[in-house]
Parts: structure tokens; sequence; C-alpha cells
């Protein structure tokens, strides 16, 4: 998906500054919320609040399966990281296991 690609290159470009805690909360959040509506707009789901996360989680596919991401820390990872968070291969395992869930009720959750 192209939105995510230009993310992510949004992303990347974060990594070549210093940022504190709060801004990358903040920048985590609102990355986070708009991959979990690109998941949450093609493949359905709903958001449950995990406390000892302290952030959401979308799941996707239930009863008949259950993928569930955690799209925050993915995006600090990415911003940490680097490269090796990238977000569209991270979002086609979303895809690869939303389809394995609807073919055999795969349960995972997508870090």
């Amino acid at each position: 998906m192209l939105s995510l690609q230009n993310l992510d290159e949004l992303l990347e470009e974060l990594c070549e500054y210093q940022i504190d805690d709060d801004t990358l909360n903040s920048v985590s959040s609102m990355a986070g919320c708009y991959i979990f509506e690109v998941a949450r707009r093609n493949y359905g789901g709903r958001y449950i609040w995990v406390q000892e996360r302290e952030q959401p989680v979308l799941v996707t596919g239930e009863p008949e399966y259950s993928i569930s991401i955690f799209a925050f820390d993915k995006v600090r990872g990415r911003i940490r990281n680097g490269k090796e968070d990238d977000i569209p291969y991270y979002f086609d395992g979303y895809i690869e296991a939303v389809e394995k869930g609807k073919n055999t009720g795969y349960i995972a959750t997508i870090v």
C-alpha cells in the first residue's frame, strides 16, 4: 500500500534525529493510529486497550480467527532501529496472517 510506503519514508527521516521520549510517544501514537485505520478499513477489526502496554491493539477476524497488531510498538521500533522494522513489510505480514486466518482459523499477534 502506497500510503504505508510514504509513512515509512517519513519515519526513515525521523531516524536521523535525536528525539525525546515524549516526541517518540506522540509520533508513535499518530503513525500507529494511521496504520490501525488502514488495517481496519481494509480488513475490519476492533480496538482493545491493553493496560499493561499502555496502548491499543487492533484485533481482526474474531470469532473465526484472531490476528492482532500493536502498531505503536512497531512505529517506535521503526524510528529507533531503522529499516529493519520496515512498515510495509510489517503490514504485509499482517495481511498474510489475516488470509491464513480466514482459511484455517489461525491466531497470531503481529509485532
